[in-house]
């Protein structure tokens, strides 16, 4: 997909849909362009502008076919958390319920497989099996490329007796891009957290006073403030709760007072990233803070 930004209350302007058999051959395509709306966004990128978009049919238009071809599927995509969000979004606001129930990610399987890529971008995995990007930011040449790169990821994984990252994709039931009303220092609508995807979930505020930075080659101290971005692994919650056990603070947003970003792709482009960047917050992967996570130094008595 293409999309007019990476907020919750951006849209989607391009999908395109390969299906592929078990064994990764593809069975056929699709693609069309959507009516956001709105302004396009990042024209630079994607090259999709108000003038092509406006005769575009609108999302509630192409809903039906994308969702029959959608239905009984898994979803496979890069950064596959970010593209099941948007289209449960989309669904949402057409009143409808998204017919996907699972969701796999490149990301987290190509660290599954140990490939050795510099960086967690597509356009990395793609030169890792010699496939050609004919053009970058344009969904119908992103779904082909992911399709072949996808192809041989599966035969590695079936090779090498590899257990696919397969997570569990969540209805959104109600959407409404209205903002939310703010209750103290909290929002919430219709039972979501803001606008956004996620069931609000009440953590116990962290007993303790916050520490300061992580720094890199110590251990994580109880009260540090923790912040996630992007596709896991492990199912974020889960991360979460765990790290909420250990004794951390889980920020849903990134300060100057945030001690640690987790991520698996540093190189994106997603606002924690880069206000870590900014910040000098310091970063780790996945599998690194679930080792960190497995020595957290007591808070001070």
């Amino acid at each position: 997909m293409e999309t007019t930004g990476l907020a919750r209350d951006d849209r989607i302007i391009s999908a395109a849909v390969y299906r592929l058999d078990a064994r990764g051959e593809v069975e056929d395509h699709w693609y069309t362009l959507v009516n956001p709306e709105r302004d396009p966004g990042p024209v630079w990128i994607h090259g999709l502008t108000s003038d092509v978009l406006q005769g575009a049919p609108l999302f509630r238009d192409i809903a039906e076919e994308f969702a029959a071809r959608l239905d009984g599927r898994v979803l496979v995509a890069h950064n596959a958390v970010f593209d099941w969000q948007m289209i449960a979004r989309e669904y949402a606001r057409a009143e409808r319920e998204a017919p996907v129930r699972q969701r796999l990610c490149t990301i987290a399987l190509s660290k599954e497989l140990g490939l050795p890529l510099p960086n967690h971008k597509l356009e990395s995995l793609a030169a890792h099996f010699g496939v050609v990007q004919k053009r970058a930011h344009h969904a119908l040449d992103d779904a082909r490329v992911l399709a072949e790169a996808f192809r041989p990821s599966l035969a590695a994984a079936a090779a090498g007796g590899v257990r696919l990252p397969l997570h569990e994709c969540r209805p959104l039931t109600e959407w409404s891009d209205r903002p939310a009303p703010r209750i103290g220092r909290q929002a919430a609508y219709g039972g979501y957290r803001g606008n956004g995807w996620r069931p609000s979930r009440k953590r116990p505020a962290c007993p303790y006073p916050n520490p300061g930075r992580y720094e890199e080659g110590k251990r994580l101290k109880q009260g540090m403030r923790v912040a996630f971005s992007g596709d896991t692994s492990v199912e974020r919650e889960l991360l979460e709760d765990r790290a909420t056990e250990a004794g951390l603070h889980v920020a849903s947003s990134l300060s100057r007072l945030t001690s640690l970003l987790v991520t698996n792709d540093p190189d994106s482009g997603t606002s924690k990233v880069v206000k870590a960047r900014q910040f000098g917050t310091p970063i780790v992967d996945e599998a690194a803070f679930g080792q960190l996570l497995g020595d957290v130094e007591p808070a001070d008595g």
